[in-house]
C-alpha cells in the first residue's frame, strides 16, 4: 500500500471518530453562535432547549454530512500534510539539515505544512459545514430541507455552484491559519517526547497522543473561533426566503455584529467548542495513529 493511500485511509478513520465524539457540542455551538443576541443564557440552556424541543435524536441533526464529509476532509488534511512532511524532509535531507535524515522538520516547516492541510481541506469543508449548519439550525417544525442531499439540490437551483460554497473566502482562512497551529502543535509535542525518550512514533503511548490532540484543539480554536464564528454567520445569512440577507460581505458581518453585538459575539458558544476539543481532537489524533500503525503492519 502506497503511503499517501495509507495517510488517506488514517485520515479517514481520525475523521470519523472526530465526528462521532463532537456532533452533539458541535450542534449547540452552532445553535448559540447563530441564534439572535439573548435567546440563550448559556450552553446548558441551548442543551436543554434543544432536548426538550427536538429530542436526544437532534444532538446529532445533519450527522450523514459530516460523517461522510468530514471523513472526507480529514482524510485530505493527514494526506495532504504527510505529502509536504516528506517534500520539507527531503529538502533537508538534500540540504543535510534537519536530523534523523531529514525527518525532524522546523516549526516553518510544520507550520507550513499544516497550512497547506487547511487549504486543501477548505475546498471540502466548506460546502460540507456549510450543508451542515443549514441542517443544524433549521426547525424541526417547518423544516426547509428534508436532509443533506435535498439540501444540496435546493441551494444548488438557487443559487448554483457559489451557493454551495457560500462562506468560502472566511473558510479558508481559518482553515490555514488554524491548522498551520493545530499541527504545528502536535508534531512539535510529538518531536518532544520522541527525542526526550529515545523513541520512534510509533512507540508514543495512545494515552499521549489523546494528549497532544487535545492540546493541539486548544491551539486551533485560541487561533480561529472568532473567525469560525463569522463563518457560522455567513453561511446561515439569507437561511429562508422571508429573513433576507443580512450581510453583504464578510467584512460588512463582522462589522455589523461588532456594531449590534459587542465584542462577546465573537466568543458565543465557545463554551461547548473548549468542552468538544479535546475528546474530538483526541479522539482524531488517537484514531490516526493507530490507523497508521496498523496500515504498516499490513
Amino acid at each position: 500500500m502506497s503511503k499517501t493511500v495509507k495517510d488517506l485511509t488514517a485520515g479517514t478513520v481520525g475523521g470519523i471518530a472526530q465526528v462521532l465524539v463532537g456532533q452533539p457540542f458541535d450542534i449547540v455551538k452552532v445553535r448559540m453562535q447563530t441564534a439572535p443576541k439573548g435567546t440563550y443564557n448559556g450552553m446548558l440552556h441551548c442543551a436543554g432547549g434543544l432536548l426538550k424541543n427536538e429530542g436526544p435524536l437532534a444532538f446529532y441533526k445533519g450527522t450523514l454530512t459530516p460523517l461522510l464529509g468530514i471523513g472526507v476532509c480529514v482524510s485530505i488534511q493527514f494526506g495532504a500534510l504527510e505529502y509536504a512532511k516528506r517534500i520539507f524532509a527531503a529538502q533537508n535531507l538534500a540540504a543535510g539539515r534537519g536530523g534523523e535524515g531529514g525527518r525532524a522538520l522546523t516549526g516553518n516547516q510544520l507550520f507550513l505544512s499544516g497550512v497547506f492541510a487547511g487549504l486543501a481541506n477548505g475546498v471540502v469543508s466548506g460546502p460540507v459545514e456549510h450543508i451542515r449548519i443549514r441542517l443544524q439550525t433549521q426547525s424541526n417544525t417547518n423544516p426547509l430541507y428534508n436532509g443533506p442531499w435535498d439540501a444540496i439540490k435546493k441551494i444548488y437551483a438557487q443559487r448554483g455552484v457559489a451557493g454551495i460554497y457560500k462562506g468560502q473566502a472566511v473558510t479558508l482562512l481559518r482553515e490555514a491559519t488554524g491548522y498551520g497551529v493545530y499541527f504545528l502543535t502536535y508534531e512539535k509535542l510529538v518531536q518532544w517526547e520522541m527525542s526526550k525518550k529515545g523513541i520512534k512514533r510509533d512507540q508514543i503511548s495512545p494515552a499521549n497522543a489523546v494528549l497532544y490532540g487535545a492540546t493541539a484543539g486548544y491551539a486551533l480554536w485560541a487561533v480561529i473561533y472568532p473567525i469560525d464564528m463569522i463563518k457560522s454567520r455567513m453561511q446561515t445569512d439569507g437561511f429562508t426566503p422571508s429573513t433576507g440577507q443580512k450581510y453583504k460581505s464578510t467584512l460588512d458581518c463582522v462589522r455589523t455584529v461588532w456594531r449590534t453585538e459587542g465584542i462577546g459575539a465573537f466568543t458565543r458558544g465557545l463554551g461547548p467548542t473548549l468542552i468538544r476539543s479535546p475528546f474530538a481532537n483526541g479522539a482524531t489524533f488517537l484514531g490516526f495513529e493507530m490507523a497508521m500503525r496498523v496500515l504498516d503492519r499490513s
